[in-house]
């Protein structure tokens, strides 16, 4: 199992902290990716209390439920026996060494087959010879 630990502002959202920024271009649907290969979310931001809440809604919203908030696991007690620091395979942060590289990046770092996959297509598709409607009307099919 994948555990991702991914920030809110910055990173799923532009960074307008307390408010909630536009989400940034393809942050949804690299999450919601994750979640149908299987990976499991945690949200891991510096919000607390009623922004956290509304940070939380505002995925839910938008098709994300996570596996945890601010913790490893759901279940989690933080009562300074534990530690802060998340358990997680993978970390999504625009505070990162080197900043943000955007959900694109995120995309083909995390899914390079997807890439190869779209350039079999067109391979594929610019060897088809044209059919005979084709042929007569001019279009490739």
């Amino acid at each position: 199992m994948i555990k991702i630990a991914v920030d809110f502002d910055g990173t799923i959202v532009e960074h307008r902290y307390p408010a909630i920024g536009e989400p940034k271009l393809f942050a949804f649907e690299t999450l919601k990716e994750f979640q149908k290969r299987g990976f499991v979310i945690i949200l891991w931001t510096f919000r607390v209390g009623k922004e956290l809440d509304e940070a939380v809604e505002y995925c839910r919203k938008n098709g994300i439920e996570f596996y945890a908030v601010n913790k490893s696991y759901p279940e989690e007690v933080m009562d300074g026996t534990t530690s802060r620091k998340i358990d997680a395979n993978i970390f999504i942060d625009d505070r990162n060494l080197g900043g943000f590289p955007g959900w694109s990046e995120v995309w083909q770092l995390m899914f390079p087959e997807s890439k190869l996959i779209a350039l079999e297509k067109k391979a594929v598709k610019s060897l088809r010879k044209p059919n005979l409607l084709s042929r007569f009307f001019g279009k490739r099919g």
